[in-house]
């Protein structure tokens, strides 16, 4: 055997156990690393027993491998991951709206639905909706955020209320704004009509319009028109025209959804002018501005009309997910709703608010049917466990989820016997 033949065959016998060996030693004599070496070698760089000439020498091979051996990365200490974890860049609020809350909304929304549709049919109004406050109330104290209900609903008839300004959650946390409606349609549950939702949207803080519990003009649109094809300073006629322009139709093939209300009765007269089909509901806007986003399904072109204003910007936020258009303008028609709304913020009391002045940034908007509608299914209580049927929109992404749970865990919904 040569001598070249002698160096390579040595070199070859010697190098995995020398490898080991240094390991081990490095280890302090434990023979465990031998399967981290290859991930240990820099990826870009030359394996250095590789890199020897052929005719290395024994010296050559040991130094390779020595320098090998050093490249071996130690395993991390508990203390040196804590530092990397607290160094480590935040979640943006926008990205633990995502990952945390979205489902937590559902779970607060399907509490609140169930809790006052064991009231449905009875025609206790009052009841329902302190059923749905107090459900709600109970599961936004268990999230892991720092919110504050910036828009509620109750002031305008003394009825049962998250208020605004109160803080729930955890306090540990992301801070969000709140806005609720616990039981839109409380008539519509309590006649046991169809309609009837629990429904509240979540904000990063600062971006939901902060306004006191007061009527809001609205109009809105779908998704497909060109910006500002609709607004509230034109009249009903110039705004219906302009939109059946858009749509390639007559003014008489447009939709309108109006709520019904002695208010609108003008309304109504003047959209009927035109030989355009009117969609009256009863109650529940939130729903209705949400019907203008899909056309196809609903075909309801267009809402106009005053309703709540809590309702009003709950539905920009879901509108922002799945596109369209919204103005809104509160209705300040006394000193005090004025002094109200500027002591929350409010300077221009006849302020014109467009989709993204109502609800900006990153919005997660949930929803329950607590009766029967034409989105949602009502609350089912079956032999063994109850049924919800959820809606979840979030703006930063567009999307729109369905949920149809089964709940065999009747306890958590806290049920009166």
């Amino acid at each position: 055997m040569s001598e070249k033949k002698a160096v390579k065959k040595s070199a070859k016998d010697k190098a995995p156990k020398a490898a080991k060996s240094a390991v081990a030693k490095e280890k302090g004599g434990k023979k465990t690393a031998s399967k981290v070496l290859p991930a240990a070698v820099p990826a870009k760089s030359k394996d250095p027993v590789q890199a020897a000439p052929k005719a290395a020498s024994k010296a050559a091979v040991k130094s390779a491998l020595q320098a090998v051996a050093r490249t071996v990365v130690k395993p991390a200490k508990p203390k040196d991951l804590a530092q990397a974890a607290k160094s480590a860049p935040k979640a943006e609020p926008s990205q633990l709206l995502e990952r945390i809350l979205t489902l937590e909304l559902v779970r607060v929304t399907e509490r609140a639905a169930v809790a006052s549709s064991l009231l449905r049919g009875r025609g206790q109004e009052k009841a329902a909706d302190q059923a749905a406050v107090d459900a709600m109330r109970r599961e936004l104290n268990n999230l892991p955020i720092d919110g504050t209900v910036v828009i509620g609903e109750g002031e305008r008839d003394e009825a049962p209320m998250l208020f605004i300004g109160e803080r729930v959650g955890t306090g540990k946390g992301p801070k969000v704004d709140i806005a609720v409606d616990p039981l839109e349609g409380t008539t519509l549950c309590a006649k046991d009509m169809p309609g009837s939702i629990a429904v509240m949207a979540m904000a990063e803080g600062g971006t939901l319009l902060a306004a006191p519990d007061v009527y809001m003009e609205k109009i809105a649109v779908g998704p497909g028109y060109p910006p500002g094809i609709v607004d509230l300073d034109r009249s009903p006629e110039e705004n219906i025209k302009a939109l059946a322009k858009a749509k390639g139709v007559e003014p008489k093939d447009v939709t309108v959804l109006i709520l019904e209300r002695p208010r609108h009765e003008d309304l109504i007269r003047r959209v009927r002018s035109l030989g355009c089909g009117i969609r009256l509901i009863t109650d529940g806007d939130i729903m209705g501005v949400i019907f203008t986003s899909m056309p196809g399904e609903t075909g309801i072109d267009l809402y106009m009309g005053i309703g709540a204003a809590p309702e009003g910007v709950i539905a920009a936020g879901a509108l922002r997910c799945i596109g369209g258009q919204m103005q809104g303008r509160l209705i300040l028609d006394t000193p005090e709703k004025r002094e109200r709304a500027k002591k929350m913020g409010v300077t221009d009391p006849n302020r014109k608010y467009e989709l993204t002045d109502l609800a900006r940034g990153d919005v997660v908007v949930a929803a329950t049917g607590v009766t029967d509608g034409a989105l949602l299914d009502g609350v089912r209580f079956k032999d063994g466990h109850v049924e919800t049927d959820t809606i979840v929109y979030r703006s930063s992404t567009g999307t729109v989820r369905r949920i149809k749970a089964e709940h065999r865990n009747i306890e958590k919904f806290h049920l009166e016997p």
